[in-house]
């Protein structure tokens, strides 16, 4: 035990004599909360509309009128040709085109129907769609207010079945609260898996491995004194990202501080082990960053920390299942920060992190052992 603390005091000199890697350890947090839980949204919030008005009508004025008063939208050109309203389209000048047919007014008397035709710029199929459903809304609304007007009804008073809708655990539907818990995923992976292992590489380097080596100290006592430094630093930066979390954009923490804990440990475990695992392979820092960049990238984009987990293919979900804890994590911050889900709505979760972090750990100790 005396061993191990001699090598952690020595290890944590070797950190925080870096003055750089040591601000940049507790400066990634903030940068991470403050930048990116702003920057990555897919919510449509500033639609630019083109309109094509060829009816000039009462009716055409009011259906415009509609859209100007819709929070979601900018009027961004009004015109009669089609030709000038798809080169702004096609310059990504606009997003949407509402092209207002000609006789719709007298359409809408003779035969109680008209058209409207809505172009969607669908180079971002998810922004298409979240447009298509927004302008359609609001074509829907001015429908029900012309039939309204039709038949001298007011539709609110008409029986119909009356549907209350009840969002829980984002009530406001906040993009923070779903995006924040998945950064901080990004934020632990970031730290477990690209320092431990640069700092093993380091040692190769600098030469200073090789008399490890030919020390009296074993071979689980160096190991645990390379992991524990950086599983802690990665608590610590876990706490400064929910502090951060709860104090800019006031998001609630609902479940147990204890489990989160837990499950973190168990986490670091398993990207610690991977980052030791890959380290055994890299000869030099360059080599072993480069690597590290590819697998973050990987593991981050198969995780559903930016589009639904359900979304992706079976084979790509299956492959996440067997050697991504990333996509476990992510439920895990999610459930326990969003729903306050307990342990034993975590289960799955728990078995399967442990396995990894177990399996992980188990071929980078049995990695280390024939290369060093």
């Amino acid at each position: 035990m005396r061993q191990i603390l001699y090598l952690l005091q020595k290890e944590f000199i070797q950190i925080f004599r870096d003055k750089f890697l040591g601000k940049v350890i507790f400066i990634i947090p903030l940068v991470q909360i403050l930048i990116l839980a702003p920057a990555i949204t897919f919510e449509v919030k500033n639609l630019k509309l083109a309109i094509i008005d060829n009816d000039h009508s009462v009716t055409s004025r009011a259906l415009i009128n509609k859209f100007i008063s819709s929070p979601f939208y900018t009027i961004a050109a009004q015109t009669n040709s089609e030709d000038e309203a798809y080169d702004l389209l096609g310059k990504d000048k606009v997003d949407v085109i509402i092209n207002i047919s000609n006789g719709l007014s007298d359409d809408l008397i003779k035969f109680n129907s008209g058209d409207v035709q809505v172009i969607v710029n669908a180079v971002n199929g998810s922004a298409a769609q979240l447009s298509a459903g927004y302008t359609a809304g609001v074509i829907l609304d001015y429908n029900k207010q012309i039939i309204a007007n039709s038949y001298s009804t007011d539709l609110t008073r008409l029986e119909t079945i009356n549907i209350n809708h009840r969002f829980w655990y984002n009530s406001l539907l906040n993009y923070y609260d779903y995006m924040v818990p998945g950064i901080l995923v990004i934020l632990i992976t970031a730290i477990g898996l690209l320092f431990a292992g640069l700092n093993l590489v380091k040692e190769k380097e600098m030469g200073t491995i090789e008399q490890i080596n030919v020390s009296p100290i074993k071979k689980y006592q160096f190991i645990t004194a390379k992991l524990i430094p950086f599983l802690l630093i990665g608590i610590v930066d876990l706490a400064i990202g929910l502090g951060v979390s709860k104090l800019v954009f006031g998001i609630q923490f609902n479940g147990s501080v204890l489990l989160m804990l837990m499950f973190t440990i168990i986490y670091l475990f398993s990207v610690l082990g991977l980052g030791l695992f890959v380290s055994s392979f890299a000869s030099t820092q360059q080599q072993y960053m480069f690597t590290v960049f590819a697998m973050i990238m990987i593991y981050v984009l198969m995780s559903g920390i930016f589009t639904p987990f359900n979304s992706m293919p079976e084979w790509a979900k299956i492959i996440s299942y067997i050697v991504n804890p990333s996509c476990y994590f992510v439920k895990v911050n999610r459930a326990i920060m969003l729903k306050g889900s307990g342990f034993n709505d975590l289960l799955t979760e728990f078995g399967a992190l442990s396995f990894l972090a177990i399996f992980y750990f188990s071929i980078a100790i049995a990695r280390f052992r024939k290369t060093t």
